[in-house]
């Protein structure tokens, strides 16, 4: 194959053999399940539309859910909602969001997302220009103003005014970027509830946690996310097979990128290549930004509740903190909740889960029934809830506040190994780790979580790592937010091979903290890690780590790593030892947004 998917993949023979069985990694990306109403309290109608989008002619399917009493004179409120990547209208998440608001009173309107299910066209990536579009034809539909392809119309949603109707969107991570796409180029739709989605595909994908000079995005070639990155890849292109009759006849001919459109494929490819050329790495990058909220949110009008899973190494909490705070600062009517559960797993009992039909139950269904009630059905004394809220395992409920919080507390690396508290006592020493050829250290296989399969315990191999401890805390410490850590490291090798003009070539390691129990047992939370490629090695840089909701208790001890591998992304190129050097003068800082407690002296 073009894309090299097998060689890549022969890093993790067991990824590659999850891969493959695609269509089974589609569930967890969106809601499971049944709704709880009966289907007596409104009525479903298949309906055909076809829409032009990006050149082509499309034809979206879709359920039109109708609730009993609802005519031209009794109206009501509409929501749309779409699949996560892979799955479809008729998946158990889809059909369960509509079959729970049509059973609440909304008019809902649930489609196949373009190149899924029945709906033609090619895989788009949720972009503004194509499948932001084709939601527009579909509140035209709405708004009573275009037809079905049958003749049936929608002449019963509530208005704002002649071709306004009242409506909002919700949908998890696929089915969450395309709501702020289609509000970016259509400003009728009223509220939305994007849930587990990204803000820049390019750092989702190919992540670099160090030079983000604008939310997550860095201008530095990442590190590839190869695992959860050819799952998908392998996703999309299963489609025709899943979904005979919708591989279009014009890419016969492009093997082996049949069901995507082209810009990705050739993105999938400059990834699997391992290469980071210069103009094919901007161009890459260019693509990835905009197709992604990042590049587009300055368009998106309507208010917009946010929630992101605290389990999730495909989409993390900093990519809707990022998307959260331009909304804010653009003036955008936001609120974000950070749940449990992910792309990783992490559902906890009593958590929003249309199968259990627990949207008045839960925390994050109240809140989002509120969002409905103040944007669509006009209750302008609704309270819609703090500006910020977070699960927390260790207390009960959810912990609530005015912004994310910043990192409050600084430790500095010393040369013997701890973390101390005061620039002062840091002990002068130098410590080298050097990477090997195949990975070393092991954070998570990513496909395991949304499959339910076991995976080994976090590991780092002695010699390719270098770790820096606390003393054990005298009293609980809670951390909420993303830690921070400024570093600087001692690379010849890397020096020199990085001068060769391919990014490839680039400095890789990964940040991570653990939990460490009095008994030795370490514990990384979420199976969380920040990928770097060192922009210049010859300079100190930053990393913003993945945003965690963790308490580290009486006792523990925080330990901070840099490892030279992880066995979830594609790493070195070549063998590039590193040492640290630390003296009461030097750069080295660990930051952490702590919301209670102290870290000891």
């Amino acid at each position: 194959m073009v894309l090299s998917v097998e060689v890549v993949l022969s890093r993790s023979r067991k990824a590659l053999a999850m891969a493959v069985g695609a269509a089974a990694l589609a569930a967890p990306l969106t809601f499971t399940g049944p709704a709880s109403a009966t289907t007596a309290e409104y009525t479903v109608t298949p309906l055909k539309f076809t829409v032009q989008a990006g050149g082509r002619s499309c034809t979206v399917d879709a359920d039109l859910y109708r609730p009993a009493g609802v005519d031209r004179r009794h109206t009501a409120p509409a929501v749309l909602t779409t699949n996560g990547f892979g799955g479809s209208k008729s998946d158990g998440g889809t059909d369960a969001t509509a079959k729970a608001f049509a059973a609440r009173g909304y008019v809902a309107l649930a489609y196949s997302g373009l190149g899924f299910g029945k709906s033609g066209c090619l895989i788009s990536l949720d972009d503004p220009r194509i499948d932001g579009r084709a939601a527009s034809r579909l509140v035209d539909f709405l708004a009573g103003s275009v037809a079905a392809d049958d003749g049936t119309r929608a002449d019963y949603v509530t208005s704002d005014g002649r071709g306004d109707p009242r409506v909002g969107m919700i949908g998890g991570s696929y089915g969450g970027a395309v709501q702020m796409a289609a509000a970016s180029v259509d400003h009728r739709i009223d509220a939305l509830v994007p849930m587990i989605t990204w803000n820049d595909l390019s750092y989702a994908l190919d992540p670099n946690n160090a030079g983000q000079r604008k939310g997550v995005s860095s201008d530095t070639a990442g590190v590839f996310k190869y695992q959860w990155s050819n799952g998908f890849y392998l996703i999309g292109e299963s489609q025709p097979i899943l979904n005979p009759g919708s591989l279009d006849p014009s890419r016969i001919n492009s093997l082996p990128c049949l069901h995507f459109t082209t810009p990705a494929c050739d993105t999938m490819r400059l990834l699997n290549s391992g290469s980071y050329p210069a103009s094919g790495t901007k161009a890459m990058q260019e693509y990835a930004r905009s197709v992604s909220p990042v590049t587009y949110l300055k368009h998106v009008k309507a208010p917009t509740l946010l929630v992101q899973g605290q389990t999730d190494s495909l989409f993390n909490l900093n990519e809707a903190t990022a998307t959260y705070k331009t909304l804010k600062a653009q003036g955008t009517e936001t609120k974000m909740i950070w749940q449990s559960a992910g792309h990783s797993g992490g559902q906890v009992p009593g958590e929003l889960n249309f199968a259990q039909g627990n949207l008045e139950t839960s925390y994050t269904g109240q809140r989002i029934l509120a969002w409905f009630d103040r944007y669509l059905q006009h209750r302008h004394g609704t309270d819609t809830g703090p500006a910020f809220a977070y699960y927390r395992s260790y207390q009960s409920g959810y912990g609530e506040a005015r912004t994310v919080p910043a990192p409050s507390q600084k430790l500095y690396l010393s040369g013997d190994g701890k973390l101390v508290d005061n620039r002062r006592k840091v002990e002068r020493g130098s410590r080298t780790y050097t990477n090997l050829l195949t990975p070393t250290s092991h954070s998570e296989f990513s496909l395991a979580g949304s499959l339910g399969l076991p995976d080994p315990k976090p590991f780092d191999t002695p010699g390719t790592y270098l770790g820096w401890s606390t003393a054990p805390l005298t009293e609980a410490v809670d951390v909420v937010g993303s830690p921070k850590a400024t570093l600087k490291v001692v690379s010849p090798v890397a020096a020199r091979a990085q001068r060769s003009g391919d990014g490839a070539d680039k400095l890789v390691l990964f940040a991570k903290v653990y939990d460490v129990a009095p008994d030795g047992t370490k514990t990384l939370v979420n199976r969380l890690v920040a990928p770097v490629r060192v922009p210049d090695v010859n300079k100190a840089f930053t990393v913003n780590l993945p945003g965690i909701v963790h308490r580290y208790e009486a006792g523990h001890r925080l330990e901070f790593v840099i490892a030279a591998s992880d066995d979830a992304y594609v790493g070195n190129r070549g063998i590039k030892p590193v040492t640290v050097v630390s003296a009461p003068g030097s750069k080295g800082t660990l930051e952490l947004p702590v919301v209670s407690g102290s870290l000891p002296e």
